[in-house]
C-alpha cells in the first residue's frame, strides 16, 4: 500500500489585540468624559475619535480575537465597537453633517439604545468577573454609565444622572489605560508585571472537550 502523505495544517501566529482594543475604549471615554465634565465642550470633536478609536479600534480588534477563538474579547470588543460607531453616527447627524433634521429627529432613542446595551452588558459583567478584576471593574462601571446616560436623555433628574455618566465614564477610561498598559507590558516580556487581579471564581468554566478542539488543540491535550 503507497502510504498516505501526512498533511500539515500551518496557521498564521496573530498577536493578542486586546491591548489596542482597550486602549480605543480607553482613549474614547477620557475624551467623551472630558466634554461630560464641562472640561470641553461641543460633540464635533468627540465625532472622529469615537469613530476610529472607540469603533474601528474595537471592532479590527474583534475581528482578530474572532481568528483566535477568543470569545470574550471577539464579543465584547465587537459589542462595543459597534455601540461607538452609531455613537459616532449619532453625533454627526444631529449636528448637521448630512442635512437638517429639524422636526423628523427624537433624540430619546438614544436613550433605549443605551438600556438595551446595558442588558447585554449584565451579561458580559458576568463573564468578566471570570476573566480579570480590572475587566470586570470596567464592565460595573459600563453598567453603571449606560443607565445613567439613558435616564439623563430622558429627562430622569438629569443634573444627577449626568455628572454619574461622567464620573463613570472618566473611571472607565483610567482602568481602561491601566489595563491596556498592563496588557502591553504582560504579554511584550511575557510574565506578569502589572497585575489585573485573579477571576472570582463565582462561576467555573467548564473546559472543552476534547472532540470541541481544534485538530491541533486535540494533539496538546
Amino acid at each position: 500500500m503507497t502510504p498516505h502523505p501526512q498533511i500539515t495544517e500551518t496557521r498564521p501566529q496573530l498577536a493578542d489585540p486586546t491591548a489596542l482594543g482597550v486602549f480605543g475604549l480607553a482613549v474614547v471615554t477620557f475624551v467623551a468624559a472630558s466634554q461630560k465634565l464641562g472640561w470641553t465642550s461641543g460633540a464635533t470633536f468627540l465625532v472622529p475619535w469615537a469613530l476610529f478609536l472607540g469603533s474601528i479600534g474595537q471592532i479590527w480588534a474583534s475581528t482578530v480575537d474572532f481568528r483566535k477563538n477568543n470569545f470574550f474579547g471577539a464579543i465584547v470588543l465587537g459589542a462595543y465597537g459597534l455601540f461607538w460607531a452609531a455613537v459616532a453616527m449619532h453625533w454627526a447627524i444631529a449636528q448637521g453633517w448630512f442635512g437638517s433634521v429639524a422636526g423628523n429627529a427624537d433624540v430619546r432613542q438614544l436613550a433605549y439604545a443605551c438600556i438595551a446595551y446595558f442588558f447585554f452588558s449584565l451579561f458580559i459583567l458576568v463573564a468578566a468577573c471570570e476573566t480579570n478584576k480590572v475587566f470586570a471593574a470596567i464592565l460595573f462601571l459600563i453598567n453603571v454609565l449606560l443607565p445613567s446616560l439613558a435616564l439623563s436623555i430622558l429627562g430622569v433628574a438629569p443634573a444627577l444622572f449626568t455628572a454619574l455618566a461622567a464620573w463613570s465614564e472618566l473611571l472607565i477610561s483610567l482602568l481602561g489605560f491601566y489595563a491596556a498598559g498592563a496588557i502591553f507590558l504582560n504579554g511584550y516580556f511575557g510574565r506578569p508585571l502589572l497585575p489585573l487581579g485573579a477571576p472570582f471564581g463565582f462561576v467555573r468554566k467548564t473546559p472543552p472537550t476534547v472532540a470541541a478542539l481544534r485538530p491541533e488543540d486535540r494533539q496538546a491535550a
